[in-house]
């Protein structure tokens, strides 16, 4: 791990702060002292303190280029083996994603080729995927397991996902999804299945430290809101934070349950009521936006963003990279699409990787805003303004990384 001068400034910046949506529009200072990998003041320079600045052993000047918040990808399913990129043509060809999941494709593939994986090979096939995001400033994301379905078989990923960030040094998240798909060996008995997951695997991956909240998928064809509410008991008597993949293909009643457990996000909502959104927004809960997955499915509902932000209710946009219906490694395209397929103003695409991607995982104020107090990540970037980072596709203008006050990537 680098080690972060005692204190350093860094100025001739367009510092964006992120602290809330307007403060993710345009700058609002031009300096940062850091002191110890945390942000120590933030400010116009002709405001720092003689003392402050004498404090300084090492000054940065950054051109006058944008300074954002360090990059925060708050939903992925980033550890796996294999691919479905068959699927993808057979999806050309109009065979819709239910269907082949029916056949026992979709989740069910990704599952049979991540157990025939050891932990190394899994490593190293989510690598590529992680150092993607990293090169596009992230310094903070989730993973979730989900594809083994087994005790062990989660356990493998979740180590993974661990070992991604510590050998990064990137603040990694980890949820709990074994609630993805009823695996063969429990075909049939989803109840059986999610007593096994919820009341047997769930606590003994808790002992082993592998776990920080609970996910689960509360679909059509996928688990109820009755079985959600069993899991997030469980989770709840654990002291666990919990999330819930909610109405990607129709509302059957999560968002209900997932606000009676003050869940820490909701993500996908093409299908949601206007109450429902009433319910998130009264319980705090974030709502992920994965505009990506609704590109790769040709989807033509989207979620209600005009709803969700007359109501308040904090939006987050992800990758949610998965080798199914979202094989996408750059957050700044998800920022983009979001953009462009769901209407989010540039400031709201921005602070939905930055503060309220910190929100959902649990992270602010620590992560995803430039204030002091919080950690000394943050990205410099050859961008004239916000609006830049979801205008290009394909084309990354991070210029450098600082994380924990010393430069991670690039060059200044």
């Amino acid at each position: 791990m680098t080690m972060p001068p005692p204190a350093a400034l860094w100025r001739n910046a367009r510092v964006v702060t992120c602290t809330s949506v307007a403060d993710a529009a345009h700058p609002q200072a031009d300096a940062i002292v850091t002191v110890g990998g945390r942000i120590d003041w933030v400010g116009a320079e002709t405001a720092l303190a003689p003392e402050r600045r004498a404090n300084c052993s090492a000054v940065h000047d950054l051109g006058g280029r944008l300074v954002t918040p360090g990059l925060i990808d708050c939903h992925t399913h980033l550890v796996f083996a294999g691919d479905r990129a068959a699927e993808f043509a057979e999806r050309q060809r109009g065979v819709s994603y239910e269907e082949i999941a029916r056949r026992g494709g979709g989740i069910l593939a990704t599952v049979r080729a991540t157990r025939a994986a050891d932990e190394q090979a899994l490593y190293e096939a989510a690598l590529p995927r992680f150092e993607s995001l990293l090169r596009e400033g992230v310094v903070a994301l989730e993973i979730k397991s989900g594809y083994g379905l087994t005790l062990e078989d989660e356990a493998r990923m979740l180590r993974v996902a661990r070992t991604l960030g510590a050998r990064h040094d990137v603040v990694v998240r980890t949820s709990y999804l074994a609630a993805h798909a009823v695996p063969p060996e429990f075909a049939g008995r989803a109840d059986d299945y999610l007593h096994a997951l919820a009341s047997e695997w769930l606590p003994e991956l808790v002992r082993r430290g592998l776990v920080d909240a609970v996910d689960v998928y509360c679909d059509r064809g996928a688990f109820s809101a009755a079985q959600s509410r069993a899991l997030f008991e469980v989770a709840r008597g654990l002291g666990l934070p919990v999330r819930m993949h909610v109405g990607q293909f129709a509302d059957v009643g999560g968002a209900q349950v997932a606000a009676e457990f003050a869940a820490v996000s909701c993500d996908h909502l093409e299908e949601i009521s206007g109450p429902d959104v009433q319910r998130l927004a009264a319980a705090g809960t974030v709502a992920v936006l994965l505009p990506v997955a609704y590109y790769t499915l040709r989807q033509v509902r989207p979620p209600p963003v005009e709803l969700l932000r007359a109501a308040g209710v904090p939006l987050a946009v992800a990758t949610d990279c998965n080798p199914g219906t979202s094989p996408c490694a750059s957050l700044l395209l998800a920022m983009n699409m979001g953009c462009r397929l769901f209407g989010l103003h540039a400031e709201e695409a921005l602070a939905g990787v930055t503060c309220h991607a910190a929100q959902a995982l649990g992270l602010a104020p620590a992560q995803g805003s430039l204030a002091a107090g919080a950690g000394a990540d943050f990205v410099v970037w050859d961008a004239a303004g916000t609006h830049e980072l979801s205008y290009w596709t394909g084309l990354n203008r991070c210029r450098a990384v600082i994380r924990r006050g010393a430069l991670a990537r690039g060059a200044l």
